[in-house]
């Protein structure tokens, strides 16, 4: 996933949440220390968007809309308070709550229980971590957002934080290369 990707993900994750722990950004996103180390001075200080607690801790700061647009708003509905002629180039209404579609993908290792039954608790740990590592993978490519980790298994949303207009093909793009080993195959009508 490039940069600019996780940043929105990240910032929607803070804007939700309001203070985050550095760990918990590290663990739920896979994140790197260059790349948090990127992400703090990108959002501490060029974008003043949050500020750091101890040196542990990313504290929002960037108000309720976020200084940043991370995906495109949704129309704007008929019944606007202003008029949108009488409103200058800079100054737009403020937003309502938006409705988007939102695809959820949940996927898990199949068998997993009699797998659990055969293996030492460590090897399987490592399995785990091997199957959630491909999926992440793939995930990211299509720019899915893993919500949860459930086990052996993992709760996806495509829609959020970032929408596309082709955000349930994605999902199945992403399901297709889960199952492929990280391969999707293509479907008809790609060119």
């Amino acid at each position: 996933m490039d940069y600019q990707a996780i940043r929105a993900q990240v910032l929607a994750f803070l804007q939700q949440e309001h203070r985050v722990a550095y760990r918990v950004l590290k663990r739920q996103f896979q994140l790197d220390d260059e790349t948090l180390d990127d992400l703090k001075d990108d959002l501490i200080y060029a974008k003043k968007l949050a500020v750091d607690e101890d040196g542990r801790v990313l504290v929002w700061t960037g108000g309720a809309d976020g200084g940043l647009t991370t995906v495109s708003p949704a129309p704007r509905p008929a019944q606007s308070p202003v008029p949108q002629a009488t409103l200058g180039p800079h100054t737009a209404a403020p937003p309502d709550a938006e409705r988007r579609q939102l695809t959820v993908l949940f996927c898990d290792l199949v068998d997993s229980t009699a797998l659990a039954s055969r293996l030492d608790p460590e090897d399987l740990r490592e399995v785990v971590r091997a199957y959630q590592a491909v999926c992440a993978k793939v995930i990211a490519r299509f720019e899915g957002h893993i919500a949860q980790y459930l086990g052996d298994g993992l709760l996806v949303y495509f829609g959020y934080p970032l929408a596309h207009e082709d955000d349930a093909q994605r999902a199945v793009r992403a399901g297709l290369g889960i199952i492929t080993k990280g391969k999707p195959p293509a479907l008809p009508g790609d060119s």
